[in-house]
């Protein structure tokens, strides 16, 4: 009988082994995907302190804080809570004895702006947020684009957007801090943001991407949004709304009309490993559902799209 055709003892031990490991490889694999990381703005909650925010974020499952404001105070580095090196120390404790991080701190900085002194009063503003977020061990700190005035070319804001982040990402270089801008106001569609992040390219720069926000303007498809803009995208806004008669009501994530599932499966697809930031703007909507329902259904709402 001629058996060379069949495999001998070793082939078959290998081909054995290679069989048994390939169960074992999803796992792995699966481990190496990116855990979804969740953060939550305080423009939810304008009227909770600063350990009421803490307590709510670390008994509901979140991972981080993103600062937009404490108790009505907006300028962060003027709050109580971030006012002097013992303030910012014991706040910074607080939060990281319940294992959170401060992952954004949000200034109202706009970067479109021409008039020098109204220019420079905003550039000064993120540059103490970037101070302030470096001594909170803080990660992001989010500006502005934020108009397209009508009595300026395009192309001169854009420049001014683009020339004030490298500004600011010069500033921030010996830190930790990266200056995100975040898609916002009329500087949405993802053209432009690409000619925007492509001139300020700077290692301290980078994109927040606000996924319901850029698609009520613009409808642009998230996946044609993510190809364009993925080198720059640091962090998320996550929200969900209906658009009814040309305004938006806001509801609970999956509740609304947003491409949330498409947009974080392109996130999910990627490894992307930045936080999904729940961004509830209680602020500036008094009427929408109360911090105390939205803030603890969000972590366990956000599961559905992973």
């Amino acid at each position: 009988m001629n058996t060379s055709s069949f495999p001998s003892r070793r082939d078959f031990l290998m081909a054995a082994s290679a069989s048994l490991a390939l169960p074992l490889l999803q796992p792995l694999n699966a481990l190496a995907r990116a855990k979804p990381l969740f953060s939550f703005s305080t423009l939810a909650c304008p009227k909770w302190d600063w350990a009421t925010i803490v307590k709510y974020a670390a008994d509901n499952g979140y991972h981080g804080i993103e600062i937009r404001g404490v108790l009505d105070c907006m300028d962060l580095p003027k709050c109580g809570e971030f006012s002097s090196p013992e303030s910012i120390v014991r706040s910074k404790k607080i939060a990281e004895d319940k294992g959170l991080r401060i992952v954004d701190l949000g200034s109202s900085a706009a970067l479109h702006m021409a008039d020098p002194t109204i220019r420079a009063k905003n550039l000064d503003e993120a540059k103490r947020f970037i101070d302030l977020a470096q001594q909170l061990n803080c990660p992001y700190v989010r500006v502005f684009p934020n108009d397209l005035p009508k009595d300026q070319e395009v192309a001169q804001t854009v420049e001014l957007i683009s020339t004030g982040l490298l500004e600011l990402g010069d500033y921030a270089k010996n830190t930790s801090v990266t200056v995100l801008l975040e898609s916002h106001g009329d500087v949405t569609g993802k053209d432009i943001l690409a000619t925007v992040m492509g001139k300020s390219e700077h290692k301290h720069v980078g994109l927040i991407w606000d996924i319901f926000n850029m698609w009520s303007v613009t409808k642009e498809p998230p996946k044609e949004v993510y190809a364009k803009l993925k080198k720059y995208i640091r962090h998320t806004h996550i929200k969900d709304g209906i658009l009814k008669d040309g305004k938006i009501q806001y509801v609970q994530v999956g509740k609304g009309e947003g491409p949330l599932k498409e947009a974080i499966s392109v996130l999910v697809k990627d490894n992307y490993k930045g936080y999904y930031s729940f961004e509830w703007e209680k602020k500036w909507h008094p009427e929408i559902e109360e911090p105390e329902v939205v803030i603890p259904a969000y972590p366990k709402l956000m599961q559905q799209y992973f």
